[in-house]
């Protein structure tokens, strides 16, 4: 469906366009988000920042996320993996911190010394080079919200429909390119998905 990382984000802001969104920043997950996000940003004109999180690991299944924590705190959470799993209270608080503390550490390296952007009264588009489980992106929707942006927008290439739907809970709008019925994981709609190094990705906010 998508050439690159770069062919997704031209597509995604034809698609912003397309629905008469006109975002006034583009907020890009690291790091697979941000060569995504300075497609996206410069087709609209509009600047280019960052909003990470982490996801909050299962006991003993590291892979399966049952919530997400954003750099500032903000914290969503799975109820339905947590109570199924029988998560206790001090795994939870002492995981949510530690995954915390490194989305924080993270985000510090990412922005260095600029300021972080002012999003009150902002339309705000996050964007990332595909949904999965949605979990921390949940988590970067509930971020922005609380620093007072007007509006967010999700807007992604790629995501299964239940995800999307899902995320319409929490966001103002989803816009999603592609939402195939058959979706084993974001990298199967890419030519070319190589990694993106924390290197590259910081080049792509200078």
């Amino acid at each position: 469906m998508f050439r690159d990382r770069r062919d997704a984000g031209r597509q995604v802001a034809e698609l912003l366009e397309g629905h008469d969104i006109e975002p006034d920043m583009v907020l890009a997950v690291p790091r697979g988000g941000l060569p995504l996000g300075r497609a996206v940003a410069d087709a609209l004109g509009v600047p280019l920042d960052v909003v990470v999180a982490r996801k909050i690991p299962a006991p003993g299944n590291p892979e399966l996320a049952i919530g997400a924590v954003a750099a500032d705190g903000t914290v969503w959470l799975n109820d339905g993996h947590v109570t199924g799993l029988g998560v206790d209270e001090s795994y939870l608080e002492e995981t949510t911190e530690r995954e915390r503390e490194a989305a924080a550490r993270k985000l510090a390296r990412y922005r260095g010394d600029r300021p972080a952007p002012d999003l009150a009264g902002k339309v705000v588009a996050i964007v990332d080079d595909g949904l999965a489980t949605g979990a921390t992106v949940r988590a970067c929707v509930r971020q922005v919200q609380d620093a007072g942006a007007a509006r967010v927008v999700v807007a992604v290439p790629v995501g299964p429909p239940d995800t999307v739907e899902q995320l319409r809970e929490e966001a103002d709008e989803v816009v999603c390119v592609e939402t195939p019925p058959h979706f084993g994981a974001v990298g199967q709609f890419y030519d070319s998905f190589p990694q993106v190094s924390d290197e590259e990705a910081m080049g792509y906010l200078e």
